[in-house]
């Protein structure tokens, strides 16, 4: 079990995006404080908002392979293909979800504007990402890729 734990912490480019995927979430609050005047910590651990935590994290893992493995390798274009399905995800399906979570809690509320007793909690709106936030993550990851190359 240690060998494993040693090899995972070993595993350098896994580690650069992980940290550029806590960067990212870090990078949240004070956008968030700015954004909304409140200073809220769940944004640490919340999906959606700006930068996109799945994209820096997907991009500075495709880069990180590119770097190591080598640009024109089977690995990097594993891991390209992979960051632009998460990518294409956190902007179309989850955006798209997102909004209508948004349009159902509307419909609930005017439909119910008296008291109701609804078992459910309201729909989570905040899932996707706009195509900015998913590049601004994206510039990020690679950004911390590229500081962290001579780590590889």
């Amino acid at each position: 079990m240690q060998e494993i734990c040693s090899g995972i912490l070993n595993n350098h480019v896994l580690v650069v995006a992980l940290i550029a995927c806590l960067a990212a979430q870090i990078v949240k609050l004070p956008i968030e404080l700015v954004k909304n005047r409140k200073f809220n910590l769940r944004y640490l651990v919340t999906t959606g908002g700006m930068p996109s935590a799945h994209s820096s994290f997907v991009g500075a893992l495709a880069a990180g392979v590119g770097q190591t493995m080598g640009w024109e390798s089977p690995d990097f274009a594993i891991a390209a293909i992979f960051a632009i399905i998460v990518m294409y995800d956190a902007a179309g399906v989850r955006q798209a979800a997102g909004k209508q979570a948004r349009i159902l809690n509307q419909i609930i509320d005017e439909f119910f504007e008296e008291d109701h007793n609804l078992n459910e909690a309201r729909l989570k709106e905040l899932l996707g990402h706009t195509p900015f936030q998913v590049l601004v993550g994206l510039g990020l990851g690679i950004t911390i890729a590229w500081i962290a190359g001579p780590a590889y």
